[in-house]
């Protein structure tokens, strides 16, 4: 009477044209805390903010599918690390305990505390933070994304597409000008453009073709470097290794075809060609369009407007800056991301508390500026550009100890402390190390007074 059904396994490549598994994507989403930017500064917030609140409450909107650590990216130029090294999936970076959205900002519209991506979602916010970084900006300067893309004897250290061009010219140089530029806009990590330098100049020295290179150093400022502390050990090492620091001269064209970059001076305007054997040139840098497009945000030239101390905007107390994006007049650096984000952390819980801003940060940045293979110059200051050392004695010279903490303790305080929201800076070390030097300066001055 009754005959037995049988069921025949269907393979899910077939049955899969025909249903759909994947959940239907929202246009719309909504949070507590949006954080635009996934990199040093929003990952770092964001994995503090994920330990105080539900997932759904903190969302990070960020496009890209890896994480790098640019820290090494002059060490990459260098041939002393390879690219491949400094790279790690995003998804494996951002905190899980957090809404990834991978997608872009393409509209800011703070008046109504909202964020559209270029694929038309709206994200409603309590609390924005703006963590987006800066882009090279390689079209500011004619000739030079050409250079970059087809010629072998450009490079930059600022983009991973392009940090090793510099090495791979070096192996094929036999005699000429090495050229070294910075330019006319805000940069991240200021000493970048000269460690590049000072690491070809020491590369050459060890292959014993330095005889037969010359060395120019561009930047259109007057100085070489802004803190004076540091800049005059800086100074003293170019022309100890016969660097030519030529200062108010700013990049303004290259001729990839004719090996040629044109600077103007600063002072009078006039334009001069210099012919080049490798060029390592330094773009201008600016916060994403989509930031600078909002006026309301930005001040003139495009950074985001925030108190300088608490990071809280100047005008929308409900938006945060963190990192390169922001125009506080300090060092653009994985440091002083380090420093701004348990500041802004603890001002996010009093605005939502509805208490004034109980943090501050006073402007703290590092930059280790590897001067040759085995020695770096660990460059510490903060707002009034006066040092402020980590370690109990001058760190204005060339050490070992440094550079070994550049090439090999830093990446690791940023992967497994800074990205996971444990690492707030050095002060806590520096208090410690100092403690007992306070206590003999003490001392001496209650001496003095006697």
């Amino acid at each position: 009477m009754f005959s037995l059904l049988t069921i025949k396994y269907i393979p899910a490549s077939k049955w899969k044209r025909f249903f759909s598994i994947s959940q239907p994507s929202l246009d719309k989403y909504s949070c507590k805390v949006l954080i635009v930017g996934g990199g040093a500064g929003g990952c770092s917030l964001g994995a503090k903010l994920s330990r105080i609140m539900h997932k759904s409450h903190v969302i990070i909107l960020e496009p890209s599918n890896n994480h790098y650590y640019q820290g090494w990216f002059t060490l990459c130029g260098a041939g002393i690390k390879k690219i491949n090294q400094t790279v790690r999936p995003m998804k494996k970076v951002l905190p899980k305990n957090v809404v990834w959205i991978q997608d872009a900002a393409n509209e800011f519209n703070p008046e109504k505390n909202t964020v559209t991506t270029r694929k038309g979602v709206i994200i409603c916010y309590d609390v924005l933070v703006l963590a987006t970084g800066v882009e090279m900006s390689w079209e500011k300067i004619p000739g030079l994304l050409q250079a970059l893309e087809y010629y072998q004897d450009v490079g930059s250290i600022f983009s991973p597409k392009y940090a090793e061009k510099t090495y791979y010219a070096l192996n094929g140089f036999k005699e000429g000008n090495l050229v070294f530029t910075y330019p006319k806009s805000p940069v991240k990590c200021a000493g970048a453009p000269l460690k590049i330098c000072y690491l070809l100049e020491d590369l050459l020295r060890l292959k014993g073709k330095r005889q037969n290179a010359y060395f120019t150093y561009h930047t259109p400022y007057p100085y070489l470097y802004t803190v004076k502390y540091y800049e005059k050990t800086l100074i003293d090492i170019a022309e100890r290794r016969k660097i030519d620091v030529v200062l108010q001269s700013n990049l303004v064209e290259v001729v990839p075809d004719k090996c040629l970059a044109v600077f103007e001076n600063i002072a009078t305007h006039d334009k001069c060609a210099i012919q080049y054997s490798i060029l390592h040139a330094t773009p201008p840098m600016y916060p994403p369009c989509s930031v600078r497009s909002c006026k309301s945000l930005v001040n003139k030239i495009g950074y985001v407007k925030v108190n300088k101390y608490s990071m809280q905007h100047l005008e929308y107390p409900n938006i945060f800056g963190v990192g390169d994006c922001t125009a506080i007049p300090n060092a653009k650096t994985a440091a002083a991301c380090a420093s701004q984000v348990p500041v802004i952390f603890k001002n996010i819980q009093c605005f939502l508390a509805g208490e004034k801003m109980c943090a501050f940060y006073d402007g703290y940045a590092s930059c280790p500026i590897v001067t040759a293979i085995g020695k770096c110059v660990l460059a510490e200051f903060d707002y009034s550009y006066q040092p402020k050392e980590t370690f109990p004695f001058s760190q204005n010279r060339e050490l070992w100890m440094t550079y070994i903490m550049k090439k090999e303790v830093m990446p690791r305080l940023y992967w497994n402390l800074m990205m996971k929201g444990y690492w707030n800076g050095p002060h806590l070390i520096r208090k410690c190390l100092h403690l007992g030097l306070e206590k003999k300066r003490k001392m001496q001055k209650d001496e003095r007074s006697e």
